[in-house]
């Protein structure tokens, strides 16, 4: 038993406790809560058990599953599935202690139920980063679908049914396309080493010497199904829908975590085991990322939905992640690995914020709000640390990411970074006019009148009328601590996050790098 199956195991077992204690709501959300934070524990011995200078894959573990076709159950991390294993373990807890803060159920569903379901699909996503077998990848990366079209199908808005079948449908077509792919690599292996096997670190090997065309056909293949998850323009258009209408804290898991299975398959799938194809096709994967990059700030810009907006400047973002991978430097690669991480924080917090606000304002509209910061100081300060972080303000976690893509890029696709650069002052644009909406002015919008004075409230100058609407508790400012500490720390202080990941960027875009 190594400290990684402890951390797949522990949640599914979680998931299970919770589950049976449906009935019980209180019961259920302290036994998730407590499952969550033993979880996020964990994170301590193996952050500290993984050897930056060691083998390129640690925690490893394997048995045998389907021995005919040479598929085993192997697990094992490198340093980028190590950050984003912490980044979930982080985020689920905060998720589940802030529920009653940003979420209000649909009538008739229970929270134990909610709770259970997001418990499987941590342990799900945790295993789909730590897996090590292409088949058990492709089976665990249809499976994590599952709980999360429950989770935003059962759980979600008015729309909420749409939103589930076409976030299902487009990644499972791209998991069918994905797994054509596979099983094409495990043909090749089975004619250059006369057995076909799914070990990833064998067809890295022998994938990687095949001849261009091969290349080309595995390549996209795998491209589909993660352009689909990231998702890259103009693969996106499930986002929108599902992050509009999932519940707040599947929000954050979705768009925080989910979505980079796409950019962490890139990372282990794509440059590893099709080096020739990635570096042949790289002018067409930039032009969609700084498409994305253009097309989601402009369209975020253009929202009056606080969750679709988080929709758009995250597709705005993964253009982001994909013009670093994509442009095959040490520091771009290294910028787009540290990118994944800093982007779950910062949207994980951004989502929560305007999660509390729409839950107390009892609307989702950017312009049901105005002058909050008169009313709610510690809420506004939360919304404008999480939207520095997102404009990657210099300080904040985010600027170091961002500026590395941008310097690695100029280096070997100079004409791209420059283009992208356009999105860093979008993003301060857009960022900047949603805090102002809701913040700053006089107070405003029917979602914050209240009928009474008391604390929080304040005269609206127009009409005399009070407007109410509670600020953060203590709970609540705990709960976002966490997020605002790295937020700050590692925004002045990267150098843990980017000793674990570099070695394995430097692995990663060698054997592209060398072609």
């Amino acid at each position: 038993m190594t400290w990684l199956l402890a951390l797949i195991l522990l949640p599914l077992l979680g998931a299970v406790a919770v589950a049976l204690l449906r009935k019980d709501d209180r019961l259920a959300t302290t036994t998730a809560f407590a499952v969550s934070v033993v979880e996020l524990v964990l994170i301590l011995p193996l952050w500290l058990s993984y050897d930056p200078g060691g083998d390129r894959l640690q925690q490893v573990s394997s048995m045998e599953w389907i021995p005919a076709f040479g598929v085993h159950v192997s697990f094992g991390i490198d340093g980028i599935a190590l950050l984003m294993i912490a980044v979930i373990a982080l985020l689920v807890p905060i998720v589940i202690a802030l529920l009653r803060s940003t979420d209000k159920l649909p009538e008739g569903k229970d929270t134990g139920g909610l709770l259970s379901l997001i418990l499987l699909q941590q342990a799900l996503t945790i295993a789909v980063f730590a897996a090590t077998d292409v088949f058990l990848f492709y089976v665990l990366f249809e499976i994590m679908l599952i709980p999360m079209y429950f989770l935003i199908g059962g759980y979600g808005g008015p729309k909420r049914q749409y939103a589930a079948v076409k976030f299902f449908l487009y990644s499972f077509l791209g998991g069918l396309i994905m797994l054509a792919s596979a099983i094409g690599a495990y043909s090749l292996a089975a004619d250059e080493l006369g057995q076909g096997t799914f070990d990833w670190a064998t067809l890295v090997q022998v994938v990687s010497e095949a001849p261009l065309e091969t290349q080309i056909w595995i390549f996209l293949g795998f491209f589909l199904a993660f352009a689909i998850k990231a998702p890259l323009v103009p693969f996106h258009t499930w986002l929108p829908d599902a992050a509009s209408q999932a519940p707040v804290g599947v929000t954050v898991l979705l768009v925080g975590v989910l979505d980079k299975v796409g950019t962490f398959g890139f990372l282990r799938y794509s440059l590893p085991m099709t080096p020739d194809a990635s570096a042949e096709l790289a002018p067409l994967v930039l032009v969609l990322a700084v498409v994305g990059v253009i097309y989601g700030s402009m369209l975020a810009a253009g929202q009056t939905d606080m969750k679709r907006f988080v929709a758009y400047v995250s597709i705005a973002h993964f253009g982001f992640i994909a013009l670093g991978i994509f442009a095959f430097t040490q520091q771009s690669v290294a910028g787009s690995a540290t990118y994944m991480l800093n982007h779950s924080l910062a949207t994980g917090m951004l989502i929560l914020v305007l999660g509390i606000i729409a839950t107390r304002g009892g609307d989702t509209r950017i312009d049901a709000y105005g002058g909050m910061a008169k009313v709610t100081p510690v809420l506004a300060a939360m919304l404008l640390i999480a939207g520095l972080s997102a404009l990657s303000l210099p300080g904040t976690n985010s600027f170091i990411s961002e500026f590395l893509v941008l310097l690695g890029a100029f280096d070997t696709r100079p004409v791209f970074a420059i283009v992208a650069t356009v999105g860093m002052v979008l993003a301060a644009a857009y960022i900047l006019w949603l805090y102002q909406r809701i913040m700053t002015g006089p107070v405003r919008g029917d979602a914050l009148l209240g009928a009474s004075p008391g604390p929080g409230t304040v005269e609206a100058p127009a009409t005399g009328a009070r407007k109410t609407i509670r600020d953060l508790g203590g709970k609540e400012i705990a709960a976002l601590a966490p997020l605002v500490v790295l937020i700050i720390g590692l925004g002045f202080y990267p150098k843990p996050v980017l000793d674990t990941v570099n070695p394995s960027v430097e692995q990663t875009i060698t054997a592209v790098q060398e072609r």
